[in-house]
């Protein structure tokens, strides 16, 4: 089967439904490709109970709608769901499910993207081809679990935060959590309020801050100077928390936003865990070592005996499995080679959504921006 549209969009999570609503409002045809068998599957089927959006809600709209007036301020995951089921129903998006690409290359003779996918459903191979390609995968394609020293010898259970739902299965269990991003901090809490044994690795200096002070924080950044901010919000985290440091837990050397502008690395929004660890209900342990058996040995020469571990140790781009040429859009680890708000384009009608260590803020503007441009090239304005 071949389908010929005008836009190729790879990927049914925020990134790619907002862009297809764009598109859409600009009378732009476009085809949503998605492995999965329902839109933004991480957040419906692999995100735990407990998360919330770790920004007001208002930095966290897709673009043409808000939130309701009556969600609260920080939308928990039901809601946020509920949210991106009303946005594609209003805005006519509709994916194409268990669509595995294999493969896009552009044809310079046609001048044309040509997408070759897999319908897991039928086990057809189909194509479908457009004047433009958007990869809207996003950095989040795939749960990344580093290689440890003599994990598969762990007696114990292994999982990704992603595949996390909540400590219920925990309790009375030794559990280590490793990582020590939003994550990592927020599970840790999780279990440890489901009476889990709960211990975390925490290897990387981290900026620990409440999700009021974030508030503040990105709502004075419109109007001072990033390295101003960041004094500021040093200094009252400092006075909530006081110094970390004999409890494990290192500050970076950089601000906390200044940091988040140039890595794309958030601080962590404390939902209670810090509280956790100065009582001593959550363990703080320094780098694995090695694993042999159930037990795990630490860089510090500790060693302790776990039921279960938890890597919250993020996610990785998928974009170089399948993306046959890419003009020098992607690096070796398929991100973006140059850095917002220089990234979402690159040659011969292909763009990027998803990629921008913006969160969904930056999916917005990423969105906007491509349907914009997309609609200047066909309609020649």
């Amino acid at each position: 089967m071949k389908q010929e549209t005008v836009v190729v969009i790879v990927g049914a999570g925020p990134a790619g439904i907002a862009t297809s609503a764009c598109l859409n409002l600009l009378s732009i045809p476009n085809v949503v490709l998605e492995r999965e068998d329902c839109y933004a599957s991480l957040w419906q089927k692999k995100a735990y109970d407990r998360l919330k959006l770790h920004l007001a809600k208002n930095f966290c709209q897709l673009p043409h709608m808000a939130f309701p007036l009556s969600a609260p301020t920080f939308v928990p995951k039901n809601m946020f769901v509920q949210y991106l089921q009303n946005y594609v129903y209003n805005f006519n998006v509709d994916p194409l499910y268990q669509r595995n690409v294999e493969s896009a290359w552009y044809d310079r003779i046609a001048q044309k993207w040509v997408v070759t996918v897999k319908n897991m459903v039928l086990g057809l191979v189909e194509e479908y081809v457009g004047e433009f390609l958007v990869v809207a995968t996003g950095e989040n394609s795939q749960g990344f679990i580093p290689n440890v020293y003599g994990l598969d010898s762990f007696k114990g259970l292994v999982i990704h935060s992603s595949e996390y739902e909540n400590g219920k299965k925990f309790g009375n269990k030794d559990v280590l959590v490793v990582g020590a991003g939003n994550s990592g901090m927020e599970i840790a809490y999780d279990l440890c309020n489901w009476g889990a044994q709960t211990s975390i690795v925490i290897r990387s200096p981290v900026h620990v801050l409440t999700k009021e002070l974030v508030q503040l924080g990105m709502y004075i950044l419109k109007y001072i100077p990033c390295i101003i901010v960041d004094k500021m919000v040093l200094m009252l985290s400092k006075l909530l928390y006081g110094d970390l440091g004999g409890y494990g837990i290192q500050r970076p050397f950089k601000g906390p936003f200044c940091l988040k502008k140039e890595t794309g690395r958030s601080p962590v929004i404390d939902v209670g865990t810090i509280s956790k660890i100065k009582s001593g209900d959550i363990q703080v342990m320094t780098t694995i070592k090695e694993i042999k058996g159930d037990h795990v040995k630490f860089a510090n020469g500790r060693e302790r005996q776990f039921d279960a571990i938890v890597f919250a140790t993020g996610f990785r781009s998928t974009v170089r499995k399948w993306l046959k040429d890419d003009g020098g859009l992607f690096n070796e680890v398929g991100m973006p080679k140059h850095k917002s708000p220089n990234h979402w384009k690159g040659e011969d009608g292909l763009y990027c959504v998803g990629f921008a260590s913006a969160g969904l803020f930056g999916i917005s503007n990423d969105a906007q921006s491509i349907a914009n441009d997309i609609s200047r090239i066909v309609h020649g304005n």
